[in-house]
């Protein structure tokens, strides 16, 4: 059996361990959280390397992107340092397949029209694959990058100016502390709210990208709203769906009632493909993927 270990920083009350197949391949995946904790991460990732068959960073990005240029975060290059013989992925790669192909496949299957919808996405350098996706079938899309992660009430409104955007600030950025720009440990837990970022929710048709800055930031009503996001749980489902929302979809599968993260995924794809990450591309994820049958999660919370 193949293990695959998905190391975060994020609360370990979302902790989860589950046993699976893929492509005739038993695999037992598990999700550690450290609550925050970078040294306790590295530790971690350090005494399990060479024991388990591939690594997710969880929780945290290696790379910021826009475009062709992307910033390694300080704190994440410490990280996949620590693993010294076990490979170890961040999700970036899956977010470029895997999202990109998930909106495409939405729009063709008739499943969400994005043709004039307005959509929040939450964080486009996030996703710069899904954030291109969206752009392409026609979505007006806003980019909450500098009003999410940064608290800077300035909406991005083209791939353009987010690209210029990280071009600026890129560099100082990646170098701060990681919990600086993202939802760690139990702050994963809370939903603050907010008057300011309210009306970004209320002027979208459609809310996607990453989970836990839509959570952070939740109204208390979203009603009619269509969630497109990964890394749920059955509480987070429970929540979106008491909070209004008509559709929830995860752009990597179920299982076993849990959305994983593309962290978590792309490990599984690593083992699958047989061969360090520097050495897959982008054909290689889509040929896995086909033969692994990875589709989209549909939920309808109405």
């Amino acid at each position: 059996m193949k293990r695959v270990v998905s190391v975060s920083l994020g609360s370990d009350r979302r902790d989860h361990c589950v046993e699976t197949e893929f492509c005739g391949i038993k695999f037992r995946i598990e999700r550690i959280g450290t609550n925050g904790d970078l040294d306790k991460a590295v530790e971690l990732i350090r005494s399990l390397d060479g024991k388990v068959d591939a690594f997710g960073m969880g929780g945290i990005d290696l790379y910021i992107q826009a475009g062709r240029r992307r910033y390694q975060l300080r704190d994440a290059r410490r990280l996949a340092e620590a693993a010294r013989v076990t490979p170890i992925v961040d999700g970036s790669g899956l977010k470029n397949t895997l999202e990109r192909k998930a909106v495409i496949y939405l729009q063709q299957q008739g499943l969400v029209d994005f043709r004039g919808q307005k959509v929040l996405l939450v964080c486009g350098v996030d996703r710069f694959g899904m954030a291109e996706a969206l752009v392409q079938t026609g979505a007006e899309v806003v980019f909450g990058d500098l009003v999410f992660s940064l608290g800077i009430p300035l909406p991005i409104r083209s791939l353009r100016t987010l690209a210029a955007a990280a071009a600026v600030l890129g560099p100082a950025v990646s170098q701060l502390p990681f919990r600086y720009l993202y939802p760690t440990g139990e702050r994963q837990e809370k939903t603050a709210g907010g008057e300011r970022h309210r009306r970004y929710y209320d002027a979208s048709d459609i809310i996607a990208g990453d989970f836990h800055y839509i959570k952070r930031y939740l109204p208390e009503k979203i009603e009619g709203k269509t969630v497109i996001t990964n890394t749920v749980t059955r509480e987070d489902v429970d929540l979106l769906a008491r909070r209004g929302a008509k559709l929830l979809i995860t752009t990597t599968p179920e299982i076993q009632g849990r959305s994983f993260g593309t962290n978590v995924m792309e490990a599984v794809l690593v083992v699958l493909a047989g061969k360090p990450p520097a050495e897959i591309n982008s054909g290689d994820y889509e040929e896995i993927l086909e033969k692994a049958r990875f589709m989209p999660r549909i939920v309808y919370l109405q």
